[in-house]
């Protein structure tokens, strides 16, 4: 099955500084002069609407990027993969490839939410506030992966937490939109649904943050729950797979960080940023974030996301 297409051909697009569609269209004809590549099937394909059905399309593709591995692997490999073996191959870095992407993705005209995808999509170390009553006053760590994938705009989310019961794990669409970027997540095999509105996406989105509302999945009785959410992106994400699950007492949210490689400068003054974000009170019975409050936090890990891009 053919893979995060859209997203593939804006990378080929800048790892070949193609600036249209025929340029592309054109780097084709040069390997195969009779490829089945035109610019009228490459709009489709570039808005997420259709796909190549011909292998030979695949095949060409992997000419054209100079590839060792055969046209299939285009089609089925994940996106990170692709971005860091091409990457590798031409001699730029995956960050920076990815930044090239995202910016002409945002520069032509009529682009959609997809463009912003290969920004977006990556995995994130989830802080929350513990809703179950045993652990009240505590901080829970979850894994949140974003990636393309089928539905309207063609990303899904996978987020895991590591309870004292098991794993938990949920999945669903992820709805980017001008005022917010929202997640509907049901739990796999089980009833438990958390829904995240979060504070719309902005490059090169090192961290998201908003609200998260659902049901306390330990507890005695039933209690709808709601929380803010900060979620941090990672460079590294098997550093993620073995953590998560409740934040020990008076654990410092900075160290904990600097465990999956994410060294903040001034970890005192952050951690304390940090904290007061998480554990700020509804206002007259309204919860609601002050954008200056979360701008605040996205110029920290901006500048360290930015620090550390090569």
């Amino acid at each position: 099955m053919a893979l995060n297409i859209a997203q593939k051909l804006r990378l080929t697009s800048v790892v070949l500084g193609t600036a249209t569609r025929k340029d592309l269209a054109a780097a084709f004809r040069a390997v195969n002069p009779r490829t089945a590549f035109d610019v009228g099937r490459a709009d489709k394909w570039l808005q997420g609407r259709a796909q190549p059905r011909e292998h030979s399309v695949y095949e060409d593709w992997a000419k054209v990027l100079r590839l060792e591995q055969p046209g299939a692997w285009i089609a089925e490999s994940d996106l990170p993969t692709f971005a860091a073996t091409i990457a590798a191959r031409h001699g730029i870095d995956t960050a920076e490839l990815e930044r090239r992407a995202s910016a002409q993705s945002e520069a032509s005209p009529g682009h959609d939410d997809k463009g912003v995808g290969l920004a977006l999509a990556g995995t994130y170390a989830c802080y929350s506030r513990a809703w179950s009553p045993y652990y009240r006053g505590q901080l829970i760590r979850g894994r949140l992966s974003i990636e393309a994938g089928p539905g309207v705009h063609g990303f899904t989310a996978t987020y895991r937490e590591t309870l004292p019961t098991g794993q938990l794990q949920l999945g669903g669409p992820v709805t980017p939109a001008k005022r917010s970027l929202y997640l509907h997540l049901k739990e796999v095999g089980g009833e438990a649904q958390f829904f995240l509105c979060l504070f719309p996406q902005t490059q090169p989105v090192s961290v998201l943050g908003g609200y998260m509302c659902g049901t306390a999945i330990i507890g005695p009785e039933p209690q709808p729950s709601l929380t803010r959410i900060l979620l941090v992106r990672l460079r590294d994400a098997p550093a993620a797979e073995q953590w998560g699950g409740y934040l020990p007492p008076g654990t410092s949210i900075a160290a904990d960080l600097a465990s999956l490689g994410i060294v903040i400068e001034h970890p005192d003054a952050v951690d304390r940023q940090l904290g007061r974000f998480l554990s700020a009170e509804s206002d007259g019975g309204v919860n609601q974030i002050p954008p200056a409050e979360f701008r605040a936090i996205i110029e920290v890990f901006d500048r360290r996301w930015l620090q550390h891009a090569g």
